[in-house]
């Protein structure tokens, strides 16, 4: 392995039962008389663990938690053949339901971590006092012609269910994190991996149910979403890499247009851009986006 990335802010880790189900979550700091939490959840494939290097560039102590979604990280997957979105709001309530029952938090969202944030601080205005949303530009509305093949889809991949690969060592974990993103530096690589992956007989296997893999059944409806985020009562911030990849993810299907129109719907928003950085800003970037971060919450 190559020098480890050595953390400035350690996390504790606890385990919560939410909706029958053990999920794991990420603590720094302690809570802090007249300063609300700020809940951090992450993306497709990723772990709460992800958000460690702009938790360290944070420059104001507060309590930062960061939850494993069901089924990635340390939390227990279902045990079903597939994931359903909607769980992910339910178990986001059930977890700010447990960690501050009586008082609205902070919540920041990554790529699929961000479209549920944004449908639920909709859904549940009163819980959320501010909202940030990293790259979770949602999908491009399909039409609902696409039912039949994409429910056919389905039932294939569960007759054929995917599976994940594992890794002969740590080191090939990291790579792949680093071909995944060559902004990401060899020593945080190499401390992602410990997260990203757990030591089993056959190899390095990720911490991911590969169920995740599968076509969702239901199609993706804009206007069930956008009503949702035209009731988001939070002051709203949208950050992005400079790299497009809104483009590089759909392509002409969800042209930029689409998505700035959506955009305009959030009542209160504010955008900003941070060069040098792709997808996973939070890694690229982790510095200017803790200070975007703390000028948003201040």
């Amino acid at each position: 392995m190559p020098d480890v990335y050595t953390p400035r802010r350690v996390h504790r880790s606890e385990f919560l039962a939410l909706r029958g189900l053990r999920h794991h979550i990420l603590r720094w700091g302690q809570p802090l008389p007249g300063r609300l939490p700020l809940v951090m959840v992450h993306g497709w494939m990723d772990v709460g663990a992800s958000f460690q290097f702009v938790v360290d560039a944070l420059k104001d102590e507060r309590e930062v938690i960061a939850l494993d979604w069901r089924g990635f990280g340390l939390s227990e997957t279902t045990g079903a053949d597939c994931y359903w979105f909607p769980d992910y709001l339910g178990d986001l309530d059930a977890l700010l339901d447990a960690l501050s029952p009586d008082a609205p938090v902070d919540l920041l969202g990554h790529s699929m971590g961000g479209n549920v944030a944004m449908s639920y601080a909709g859904v549940r205005p009163q819980r959320i006092r501010r909202l940030i949303n990293l790259e979770g530009f949602g999908m491009p509305d399909i039409a609902p012609a696409a039912a039949p093949e994409r429910l056919a889809k389905w039932l294939d991949e569960l007759k054929d269910p995917p599976s994940l690969r594992p890794y002969a060592t740590l080191s090939d974990v990291a790579e792949r994190l680093r071909k995944n993103n060559p902004r990401l530096a060899a020593d945080k690589a190499g401390w992602l991996a410990q997260h990203w992956s757990r030591e089993t007989p056959d190899g390095f296997q990720l911490n991911a149910d590969p169920a995740h893999k599968l076509a969702n059944p239901m199609l993706y409806r804009k206007a069930e979403v956008l009503a949702c985020w035209q009731r988001i009562a939070a002051p709203t911030l949208w950050v992005e890499g400079s790299d497009d990849q809104l483009t590089r993810f759909w392509g002409t299907r969800y042209p930029r247009a689409d998505f700035e129109a959506r955009l305009a719907l959030v009542p209160d928003l504010k955008q900003t851009v941070l060069q040098d950085a792709g997808h996973m800003l939070h890694h690229d970037q982790p510095e200017a986006l803790a200070a975007a971060i703390e000028a948003f919450l201040a």
